[in-house]
């Protein structure tokens, strides 16, 4: 078999491993949004549906996990493939999160649901709904600059995050507030804590994908780097 046929198919084998984390990342960006849409109309179906998804991506994650280590002992990539695949690896670890992340939303959904708080208590879910749509937007981002390889797309995510966590910081004292006017929302109060900070961890999964992203491009591992370095980095 000549070189040329075995590059070819090496190729061809990149671009699928790509092309199916993209499709787990629009699983697990549609999870959120699911998620979200559950909390905010108190649907006990959409969150159902959330939970259910969370099976076919952890199935994909270990898939693709296998492809990888079967890619690596055949073709014994060198510099940037081996970047990209290695970088794969991380991205499909820190996408499987946002699942979990999602999942955990639809079981708080269910919680309320079930203790009756949903229809007694006003809640400020309008604020986690923006707080999520920074989140996903940041995610959608990293999967875009992922798909073209954009190390300047992955820096403005990066750019984003403190958005993200200054929503956060808002929103938790937002809650803290309504604990203290009135005891009865404590319990679920407390509930979107945890909403609020999966969201958050949304978030810093999208600034992981970047990171990436940014090692696949220019060979440099930026995580726990400071944003003035990064920005050297990719300029």
């Amino acid at each position: 078999m000549s070189d040329k046929h075995l590059s070819t198919q090496f190729d061809a084998e990149l671009s699928g491993i790509s092309t199916r984390v993209l499709e787990m990342g629009g699983m697990v960006e549609s999870q959120v949004s699911q998620a979200i849409y559950a909390l905010v109309n108190f649907s006990g179906e959409t969150a159902n549906q959330v939970l259910e998804q969370e099976v076919r991506v952890n199935q994909m994650e270990v898939e693709i996990d296998g492809d990888l280590s079967t890619i690596i002992a055949r073709r014994q990539p060198t510099a940037r493939d081996l970047r990209l695949l290695i970088a794969v690896s991380k991205t499909i670890g820190n996408l499987e999160r946002v699942g979990d992340e999602a999942a955990r939303i639809a079981r708080t959904v269910q919680r309320l649901m079930n203790s009756g708080m949903s229809n007694r208590l006003r809640l400020p879910v309008g604020d986690v709904s923006f707080e999520a749509e920074l989140a996903t937007t940041s995610l959608r981002q990293a999967l875009n600059a992922f798909a073209r390889l954009d190390a300047e797309a992955a820096l403005q995510v990066i750019k984003q995050d403190n958005a993200i966590d200054a929503e956060f910081d808002g929103l938790m004292r937002k809650l803290v507030t309504y604990m203290m006017e009135d005891p009865r929302t404590i319990s679920a109060s407390i509930d979107l804590v945890f909403v609020a900070k999966a969201i958050e961890r949304v978030g810093d999964h999208a600034k992981n994908l970047a990171e990436q992203v940014i090692y696949i491009v220019k060979g440099a591992d930026v995580r726990h780097t400071p944003l003035g370095e990064v920005e050297s980095v990719v300029r």
